[in-house]
């Protein structure tokens, strides 16, 4: 419960914020937030043991992304899915803390925008460069670091009732 919860809050912020900060290709802002992304990452650690509900879930999130922000139907949500097994590789291999996380932070916002920049060339949908996509990729970070920061605090500071299991 608390993970859709978390959730729906990031998705709406995504929505609120793409909004309200100019996300053009030509015209993008400092601030890009992929804050769905970012909670989908910071969330493995409370369904370890439900891990099929868990990239259910992930996948049901990509394909509502698609549908609000993106209408590429299912590539978010295998993106996703990819995001969410690499998740779960990194929290069984590594204890995270708050300095991790924001290398943490990062490995997901650089391998989702490569990702995306590669099915955008694969499918020839956008010409694309290398520029580019550093460009995003630099300019996605301060926002979703401050966020995952937030959100880690939030969630490694609620009370034991709420959660199941703990993130470290």
């Amino acid at each position: 419960m608390l993970g859709i919860v978390i959730i729906i809050i990031s998705l709406i912020l995504d929505g609120l914020l793409t909004n309200y900060l100019p996300y053009l290709v030509n015209d993008l802002s400092l601030f890009t937030p992929l804050f769905t992304l970012i909670s989908i990452s910071l969330l493995y650690p409370y369904y370890r043991k439900k891990e099929k509900y868990f990239f259910i879930m992930i996948f049901i999130t990509g394909i509502v992304y698609d549908l609000f922000y993106t209408n590429l139907l299912f590539i978010n949500g295998l993106l996703f899915l990819l995001i969410a097994y690499i998740s779960k590789i990194i929290y069984r291999n590594y204890e995270m803390d708050y300095l991790k996380l924001i290398i943490y932070i990062i490995l997901m916002i650089v391998i989702y925008e490569s990702v995306t920049v590669l099915i955008i060339l694969v499918f020839r949908l956008v010409p694309v460069t290398f520029t580019k996509l550093l460009y995003k990729i630099s300019h996605s970070l301060i926002l979703n670091i401050i966020y995952g920061e937030i959100l880690y605090y939030i969630l490694n500071n609620l009370p034991k009732k709420y959660k199941k299991i703990s993130i470290n």
